[in-house]
This record gives C-alpha cells, structure tokens and sequence, in this order.
C-alpha cells in the first residue's frame, strides 16, 4: 500500500491543522481530490504569496478557521464543534533560524500547541486516529555518517530541533495517559527535509533560489555541504495518509514513524542547487565556505524501513526528478499557469507512478 486509498478517505470527518502552510495547504488539496471533508484549523498564512491563497484552498474545505493553537479555548472549542474522525496535526513553527530569532514563540507553538490540540481529543467520542507530524530533526543529531532510526536518542540543539523533540515526549505521555484508553490511536511521522511547487518560506533552500534567479540576483549559499534527506512533498504526505489509515484498521503501531527518502537521495546543499541549475539553465550562486549563522547540523540521514517494512510505504520519486518537478512548478507559475492546476497535475502525476 503505497498510496492512499480513495475509498477509505471518502466523506472521512479530517481535522487538519496547519492548512495555510506548505505541506498543508498541498495535504488538503490531496484530501479534498481523496473525498475527505476537511476542517482546517491554523494561522493566517505567514508567506506573500503563498500557496494556500494561490490554489484557493479555503474553497475545498467544510470548515477553515484562522485559530493560534496557542489559544487552547479556541483551538478545543474548533475541534469539538466539527467531531472529527481523524486529526492531522501539521500546525508548527517550522523554521530552524527563525527558532534562533523567536524561542519563546516556537516553544509555545511547538510544544503547548501539541498540548492544546492533543488535550482537544480528550473525551471526544467522535475520534479515533491522531496523527502528529514532528521533525527529522528530533533525533540528537552527532553528525555520524548513519542513518536515525525511531529508536535513536531524541534532543536538539536548535530551539526548534528541541521544541520537536519535546513534542514527542507530549505524544507519547497523552497517547500513554488519556487517549490509548478511549480508543484514539495516536502516531507521530518525523519527515525528511521537502521540496515542492509552492514554498514560498525563508530560509528554505529551493524558494530562496527561485527568489534570486528570478530576480536575477546571486543566489549565496551559507552550508553547501550541508547533507540532509531530500524529498518532494507529496512524498511524506503520501505516508502520513497511509499511515492514518493503518492506524485506522489498527495495521500500524502507535508509535514513530520516519518518512525520508533512500539513503542514496541525501545530498549536499551544493548538489541539489547544482542540480537546479541543469533543469533551470540558469542561476548564478556564490557557495561560502565559512560557517556562517547559528549552528545548523551538517550532516542528518534518515532511515525509513520501518515505514517500509509496516505499512509498504516506498519513494515513488528520485532527487532528480523531486527538483525538475519543483522548478517546472515555479516556473510555469510565474509564467501565468494557476497553482491550483499545477498542484492538481502533480497529484495526479505522483498517483500515476508505476
């Protein structure tokens, strides 16, 4: 099963929080064309533009309400009101140097936000699965040459790699205390980094190219040997649908999962811009050598067999073909194609791999 299963997702009550974002304004595009009813539940976007306006996602859901997760009165009285079968938790502060900037906010969003929507499902018959998306990042990261698996030691140095990493901790205490013994299944997905049309945020490697190649400005790379697990978008969106459904049909344990790419599609910062620049035919970049910034990891790998092994989750796309996506995505948008189209073919590209 390495795709989601139309037949399960139809007319499914999904609570999905974090729908203005990236992954999930392109998770509630993938639920809407599943037949699932969607509530979405989040900030006002953060980026101009951003997908979730671009592809007018608001239209494809029952519900969309702009709520702070921090606000837990607001966040349970949403989620009580709609009775959702299934809750998808994206909402997150989602950037490494922004948590440099802004500690105290990520911590609160991360973590008392994970409380807020979690301390939500108490008591509330109508659900049965909890699926919480946390971070490669949660593992402590000693920059050895191997791969994390859900077992490994959990930390962070970075107040978001930390704020994740106790978000784990919150899962597994209300899954253990509360939600196990009213019948909610409760998971966490911990993803690889991802690309895709659509990501208009700062600091993430690909926008920030299409941001100065198509303003004709040198692109400065601060870690260009940066390794991390690459992956285009719907790649982790596709397990977190599988596994939501397996926790359903109680097929899945209610524990960790890690969705990353094979082993050989982790690559260097350099790589993957160079990449870019074949597909593109265009770009200047200038690569620095020198550290610069607060501490990033330098090296993350990601192993994902249990997903493989558990719930015959697999990559359906290479690297290659996750940055060609990505930049004919950005490129034919600014040449005038509706985001919504490009995201509508994209699925339907993704779901037609053999």
């Amino acid at each position: 099963m390495s795709l989601p299963d139309p037949s399960f997702w139809a007319e499914k009550r999904v609570l999905l929080t974090g729908h203005t974002g990236f992954k999930g304004a392109w998770m509630t595009l993938w639920l809407h064309r599943l037949g699932a009813r969607v509530a979405g539940l989040s900030l006002a976007p953060i980026t101009d533009p951003s997908l979730f306006e671009a592809a007018r996602v608001a239209g494809l859901c029952a519900e969309s309400r702009l709520i702070d997760i921090r606000d837990r009165l607001a966040t349970a009285a949403m989620i009580r009101g709609f009775r959702p079968e299934i809750v998808l938790h994206l909402a997150a502060q989602p950037l490494v140097r922004a948590s440099y900037r802004e500690p105290v906010e990520t911590f609160a969003t991360n973590v008392q936000g994970t409380v807020h929507v979690l301390d939500a499902l108490r008591d509330l018959d109508s659900v049965s699965v909890a699926l919480m998306v946390t971070t490669d990042k949660v593992y402590r990261n000693l920059e050895r040459d191997r791969p994390y698996s859900e077992d490994d030691t959990l930390g962070g140095a970075d107040p978001y790699s930390a704020s994740k990493a106790a978000c784990e901790l919150v899962i597994q205490s209300y899954r253990d205390s509360f939600l196990r013994a009213q019948g909610v299944r409760v998971a966490s997905a911990r993803a690889g980094n991802v690309i895709g049309g659509g990501d208009w945020s700062e600091d993430r490697l690909i926008p920030d190219a299409v941001r100065a190649w198509q303003q004709g400005r040198v692109l400065e790379i601060r870690r260009p040997g940066a390794v991390r697990p690459w992956q285009h978008v719907l790649e982790p969106l596709a397990g977190y649908l599988i596994l939501a459904e397996g926790l359903w049909h109680r097929r899945a344990a209610e524990e960790a999962y890690n969705f990353g790419p094979p082993r050989e599609d982790a690559a260097t910062v350099r790589s993957v811009i160079e990449t870019a620049r074949e597909v593109g035919g265009v770009g200047e970049v200038r690569y620095h050598d020198e550290v610069q910034g607060p501490h990033e990891a330098g090296l993350l790998l990601l192993e994902s067999g249990k997903a493989r092994a558990g719930l015959g989750y697999r990559s359906r796309m290479g690297l290659s073909e996750s940055v060609r996506r990505t930049l004919h995505w950005y490129r034919r948008h600014a040449a005038g194609t509706d985001a919504r189209i490009l995201c509508e073919t994209d699925l339907l590209e993704y779901t037609s791999i053999p």
